[in-house]
């Protein structure tokens, strides 16, 4: 069977170079691309992602004594295909800035304070409807190293692993009514009005539990015309 796989959509997928944003370039080749036709090995297994890697459960704000500073927040997120299916037992990596803006690593040397309580990462997988939910707390904006002062805006990364090693989406999602959404360089190297829209999530109003954090819901779709676009 030939398998067809989709150019690029350059007006919906974000500019592979972002000015100002030095990580770009090393992320992307110097030379045109060279088209092979993928293998079988490619194209076939592993088939079971989740038992090969560590599930770090969907709870990362804390409780109690080992609660995370910020604001408490709850984050329902749908993973569906291009006709709207749920696409169930999907790994989601997920990682992000604590509430003042910096990360949980060594390369992080931002003016920002270290959160004791606050790991900022998670591993899930998608149930049979698709849907996987993380209790965490709101991340906090922070600059970018660049001396032009720019900074990137509140936002969760997401890395979704596909049925083949070949297949995987990483992606960002951001916050409705943030002021730094509107000049972030990452959003708004996609092009496409309607495509940086689908990075943003909703807020909902809470139907029960949890009674003290905000709800926040997100769809990532994996492929065709409203697919979640990659980001860097």
């Amino acid at each position: 069977m030939h398998t067809v796989i989709a150019p690029r959509d350059e007006r919906t997928q974000p500019a592979r170079i972002v000015p100002g944003y030095p990580q770009t370039p090393w992320r992307n080749p110097r030379e045109p691309l060279v088209r092979r036709v993928p293998t079988l090995s490619e194209l076939t297994g592993p088939l079971a992602v989740a038992p090969r890697l560590e599930l770090l459960g969907g709870d990362i704000a804390g409780h109690g004594a080992k609660r995370a500073i910020g604001q408490l927040m709850h984050l329902k997120v749908r993973v569906v295909d291009e006709d709207g299916a749920p696409v169930g037992g999907t790994v989601v990596e997920v990682w992000q800035a604590n509430g003042a803006g910096r990360y949980s690593h060594p390369n992080d040397d931002d003016h920002a304070p270290v959160d004791a309580n606050f790991y900022g990462a998670a591993r899930l997988v998608t149930d049979d409807t698709g849907a996987f939910e993380l209790r965490t707390v709101k991340p906090g904006a922070y600059p970018v190293p660049t001396r032009d002062g720019w900074w990137r805006p509140p936002h969760i990364h997401f890395s979704l692993f596909g049925r083949v090693w070949l297949s995987r989406l990483v992606t960002q999602m951001y916050f409705p009514g943030e002021p730094l959404n509107a000049q972030d360089r990452i959003l708004n190297a996609v092009p496409d009005a309607a495509a940086r829209e689908r990075l943003v999530a909703r807020l909902v109003s809470p139907t029960g539990e949890p009674h003290d954090a905000l709800v926040f819901v997100h769809d990532i779709v994996l492929r065709g015309r409203k697919a979640t676009p990659t980001q860097p």
